[in-house]
């Protein structure tokens, strides 16, 4: 089974509004990472920011076996994100023990948060800013994190409505005025959606589970008008406390009168 490798695949795969849920699928081995990836932009961007690769001293070992299984002659997780287009994060036991922690990271795409900020804490920590993360998703994530088979493959989606296509989404300042241009008439061009593929594959040796990120972000106007409908239900159903960590209020208006347009033929896809 496959995610997709673009936004219109991957809206539908991912969940919408309501409960918070995993939403994990069996990949293939040859769905883990995407073929065809634009190295050059990332070797850009981990140049222009060295601090989008972070490691605790302990994890060289796991990025070794990271960076052979991805291949392609490098030996550490800052070369292997550079040979691919995900991110790749390493989430392990520290050697003394306890719960698992971001263990090193090489993230030249964050979406909303920083590495130097996330680096040695545990999963629950890691996922804070998420509303309802630790009642409805902690105890279920770190008990697959904990019994994930070393020869499976495991895939995810979600996707944000933002005000940008930059592959740094690092907003700042007031959701109010960072949408404030936006409206019924131009949020096919104005607004976002930024999809992440997630994967998680445990690394045989060392134990260490391996995550990968790769962004896809494409223009509201780009997409099916069925994907349109599916992002927009979805907004207008996110529960509070998620909602404004989305900064939906700035936008949902906007994009609910976009998205009826669409469906009544009024604006051509």
């Amino acid at each position: 089974m496959t995610l997709g490798w673009s936004v219109e695949d991957l809206v539908p795969a991912a969940r919408g509004g309501g409960a918070l849920r995993m939403g994990l699928r069996r990949l293939a081995s040859d769905a883990w990472l995407q073929s065809d990836p634009d190295t050059a932009t990332r070797a850009r961007t981990f140049d222009a920011h060295p601090d989008s690769v972070q490691r605790l001293p302990w994890a060289a070992e796991a990025e070794a076996e990271a960076a052979a299984m991805i291949g392609n002659g490098v030996t550490d997780l800052g070369g292997a994100a550079r040979t691919v287009w995900e991110d790749l994060c390493l989430v392990q036991a520290p050697p003394h023990g306890g719960a698992p922690v971001l263990s090193a990271g090489a993230v030249a795409f964050p979406t909303d948060w920083r590495l130097t900020e996330k680096l040695g804490l545990p999963l629950t920590a890691v996922h804070a800013p998420i509303h309802g993360y630790a009642e409805q998703l902690s105890a279920g994530v770190d008990h697959f994190v904990a019994t994930l088979a070393a020869d499976q493959i495991y895939g995810r989606a979600n996707w944000f409505v933002v005000a940008s296509d930059d592959w740094r989404y690092l907003p700042h300042g007031d959701p109010a005025t960072r949408f404030a241009h936006v409206t019924a008439d131009n949020a096919g061009d104005t607004l976002f959606v930024r999809s992440e593929r997630q994967t998680l594959r445990r690394l045989p040796r060392t134990g260490a589970v391996l995550f990968t990120i790769g962004v896809y972000v494409a223009p509201l106007a780009s997409l099916s008008d069925g994907v349109v409908a599916t992002v927009a239900a979805a907004v207008a159903s996110v529960p509070d406390g998620e909602r404004e960590r989305r900064a939906a209020p700035g936008y949902a208006q906007a994009l609910a009168g976009y998205a009826a347009r669409r469906m009544h033929g009024e604006v051509a896809a």
